[in-house]
């Protein structure tokens, strides 16, 4: 007999032998399964011989569906929460049913299962002692600014989705800006196509723009910044005033070339002379 409870369950995130069992027992059982998109979740369905009765959720709904869920609860119903792939609550509006359930006190499970993030940090053979899932990478200009001004002192390997239609644009800007830091790029991870690619940002970006028909979707995984590259910024101004740049395009220079933040550079050349 399965507890009446709320049943967090993790689908595969792309070779449907990775579910698990007790993930498919608890899906069985379920009177309701909330699901991300029901034409995603009904192949999974079909796939295992598994009737449910699905009910879609996202971020659309999510406030009428959080209310929905929590008198389910209450009426001693067993459910379940799914996404189209991997582990609800991340990267998706799953979180927000959990913060409610605890707020009410209600209980809830959460399965063990695949996961996009871990799967891709292993596979990149970048350091995975210490990392930071970043999320989807950000679609406004000023967002983009502070995520990209973010990755520069992180000292840990970083994690971060990207669609297909923005995945070439991401990867040039980041090319722009860690040109020489290593990265692994995955799309189609566990399919029959899976491929990943790795090498410097400069490297990854340059055989990213060479291709066609690129297909899937993707986690890029990012080293991290370097802590034993130092520079002397004053010297490195006075090279760029010495060929001619004012001081003030010294400083745009060389935050750009060294991959500096502004401010610092801009300290340091209030310590020149004029």
């Amino acid at each position: 007999m399965m507890e009446k409870k709320l049943y967090v369950v993790p689908t595969p995130i792309g070779n449907l032998k990775d579910i698990t069992l007790r993930a498919l027992e608890v899906l069985k059982a379920s009177d309701i399964v909330y699901c991300e998109d029901s034409r995603n979740t009904i192949k999974l369905l079909n796939h295992f011989d598994i009737e449910a009765n699905l009910v879609s959720y996202h971020e659309h709904n999510e406030k009428s569906r959080v209310d929905e869920i929590v008198e389910n609860l209450r009426s001693g119903k067993v459910l379940s929460l799914v996404s189209d792939a991997g582990m609800p609550g991340i990267s998706d509006p799953g979180h927000v049913i959990i913060k409610e359930l605890i707020k009410e006190n209600l209980p809830f499970e959460v399965l063990p299962g695949a996961s996009a993030t871990v799967t891709a940090l292993v596979l990149s053979g970048l350091p995975n002692d210490s990392f930071s899932f970043l999320g989807f990478f950000p679609r406004k200009k000023g967002e983009r600014e502070v995520f990209l001004e973010n990755l520069e002192d992180r000292k840990e390997t970083s994690i971060i989705y990207e669609s297909v239609h923005r995945v070439l644009e991401c990867l040039e800007l980041l090319s722009e800006k860690f040109p020489e830091r290593r990265v692994a790029v995955i799309r189609e991870m566990t399919k029959v196509y899976e491929e990943v690619t790795r090498g410097t940002l400069k490297e990854v970006y340059e055989e990213y723009s060479h291709k066609e028909n690129i297909k899937g979707e993707f986690v890029i995984v990012l080293e991290a910044s370097s802590e034993e590259t130092s520079y002397d910024v004053a010297e490195l101004l006075k090279s760029e005033i010495e060929k001619g740049l004012s001081k003030k395009m010294a400083v745009k220079e060389v935050s750009k070339k060294y991959n500096l933040r502004k401010n610092e550079v801009y300290q340091a050349s209030l310590e020149l002379e004029d």
